[in-house]
C-alpha cells in the first residue's frame, strides 16, 4: 500500500491547502492507501511525496499542486505495485 506524506510550512498559514489535498485524497481512495503523514514544517515548504517520490515541492514547481496531479502520481503508483 502507498503512503502519501505532506510536508507543510506551518508558520506560513498553508494548513488549509494541506487539509483540503488530504480530503481530496481520503476521497479519492479511501482504503487504497496505506497513511497520509501531514508534517509541519517551516520556511515555506509544501512538498508532496508519493511512497519515495517526491512529486511536488513548492521550491521546484512553485505554488500548490493541483489535487488532480497528486492523484494521479497517487494512482500510477498503485498501479506499479500492483501490476
Amino acid at each position: 500500500m502507498i503512503k502519501v506524506t505532506i510536508t507543510y510550512c506551518a508558520e506560513c498559514g498553508y494548513e488549509p491547502q494541506t487539509l483540503a489535498l488530504t480530503g481530496a485524497l481520503m476521497k479519492a481512495f479511501h482504503e487504497e492507501l496505506s497513511a497520509i503523514e501531514i508534517i509541519p514544517w517551516f520556511e515555506g515548504s509544501f512538498d508532496v511525496r508519493v511512497g519515495n517520490e517526491l512529486v511536488h515541492s513548492m521550491y521546484r514547481d512553485g505554488g500548490f499542486p493541483e489535487h488532480e496531479t497528486i492523484i494521479g502520481a497517487v494512482r500510477s503508483q498503485i498501479q506499479s505495485h500492483t501490476g
